[in-house]
């Protein structure tokens, strides 16, 4: 059975998703695209659309699809990435297609067995739309699915319009810089991290440095078009709060905060907190020292088969207030947690998932697809300190931060 998202009382939405609307008594506030449809909907009209849309393709307390269809908007099918239309599926959890049922409406899902719509799909189509809230972090798959559908028009030849959405990230950039050869649905660009880009931007982007390149893209006409609607009132040292949880383990700011960090943690033995109500904020393994925090991760919503499912773990709570993470990241990612829990661990040749074969190549291992290279895999082996690692990325980020200039859209 297909939700279908409503108009509800803009207080009662707030008061259910446990978030709010960040706002500046001092400057006007922040609009996501999706809440401008001045900008959008004359494109629209009398075309027939593919939507790009999850939970989180809001527009204040009134979903994108439905505020389409109210200007008469001719949506011939959806399509969904990880954690599908409603947001509840787990991470990496194959999601079918459905259908919606007020509007008869295909919801095809691109994380399972494709990731793009083919040009059969995009035949009766007259123009894409993307509306995704990302996190901003290079291994969040959002991104991934963005480049994919990209290609998908430009393979089709049909015009794409992204509806920019704030990135709650986006004040920083650190992190290695993906390598080539690590390239995953992970990590599809040459990218750190933490990339202090919005979607649009990094749309731009790919197309203009050619890492999406439509003259190396078969295509079957020349329709093609990018379309960046702004977001208004926004800027990258804004906090944005955002207002809907973007996928079932990042429940709030503080969670979607300590992300870029404590996501390495997928690549190693330990529980990153999925199954208890702190994902991200919490981790930790049974053979750590006992007088560390204690948790036991359960079956949930979003991770119904974590990792040490029903295992008694012990090891760090790192929840705290918004703004008591951001002190405590000081403006950076941070590895001191990865590194004193390899440190601890007494069994380091277990420390890391390894694939199951003897002989595998380095690019097979979980943790250097997420790290984008092998390098920091060996850095934290070897005891190298937080402080020289963060030097070896400085040359690439560099090389970054003056390929990004060119394609920002908002002020610094």
């Amino acid at each position: 059975m297909q939700i279908r998202f409503r108009r509800i009382p803009a207080l009662i939405f707030l008061f259910f998703t446990g978030l709010m609307v960040q706002w500046n008594a001092s400057a006007a506030p922040i609009q996501p695209a999706a809440e401008r449809p001045e900008t959008y909907i004359p494109y629209l009209k009398n075309k027939s659309v593919a939507l790009f849309a999850n939970h989180t393709s809001m527009a204040g307390n009134e979903h994108l699809l439905d505020l389409l269809i109210r200007h008469d908007i001719k949506v011939r099918k959806i399509f969904t990435p990880e954690h599908g239309f409603r947001g509840t599926g787990d991470a990496g959890e194959k999601i079918n297609n459905s259908v919606d049922e007020k509007t008869g409406i295909p919801i095809i899902s691109l994380y399972g067995n494709k990731r793009r719509p083919t040009v059969e799909e995009l035949k009766d189509i007259d123009i894409m739309v993307f509306d995704i809230q990302d996190v901003g972090v290079r291994f969040y798959t959002y991104i991934s699915s963005l480049e994919e559908y990209m290609i998908a028009a430009i393979e089709a030849g049909k015009p794409l319009i992204i509806l920019d959405r704030p990135n709650p990230n986006g004040f920083y950039i650190d992190g290695p810089v993906l390598e080539p050869a690590y390239r995953s649905f992970v990590g599809m660009q040459p990218v750190p991290v933490v990339y202090g880009m919005t979607i649009g931007e990094y749309a731009k982007m790919i197309l203009g440095e050619k890492w999406v390149d439509p003259n190396k893209i078969k295509s079957s006409g020349k329709g093609f078009n990018l379309v960046v609607i702004p977001c208004a009132n926004y800027t990258r040292s804004a906090k944005y709060v955002l207002p809907v949880k973007p996928s079932p383990n990042l429940p709030n700011m503080a969670a979607i905060y300590l992300y870029p960090s404590i996501c390495f943690f997928e690549g190693t033995v330990l529980s990153e907190g999925r199954g208890t109500d702190k994902p991200f904020q919490i981790f930790g393994h049974p053979l750590l020292p006992d007088t560390l925090k204690a948790f036991t991760p359960k079956s949930t919503e979003g991770a119904k088969n974590p990792k040490l499912l029903n295992q008694l773990c012990y090891g760090w709570d790192l929840s705290a207030s918004p703004e008591k993470i951001l002190q405590e990241l000081d403006g950076q990612l941070q590895l001191k947690w990865l590194i004193e829990a390899y440190r601890l661990f007494p069994d380091k040749d277990r420390f890391f998932i390894l694939p199951a074969k003897n002989n595998y190549q380095p690019q097979e291992i979980f943790f250097n697809k997420l790290a984008g290279n092998s390098t920091l895999f060996h850095q934290i082996q070897n005891g190298i300190s937080e402080e020289e690692i963060r030097k070896s990325w400085e040359p690439a980020l560099k090389q970054f931060k003056e390929i990004r200039k060119k394609y920002l859209i908002y002020s610094e």
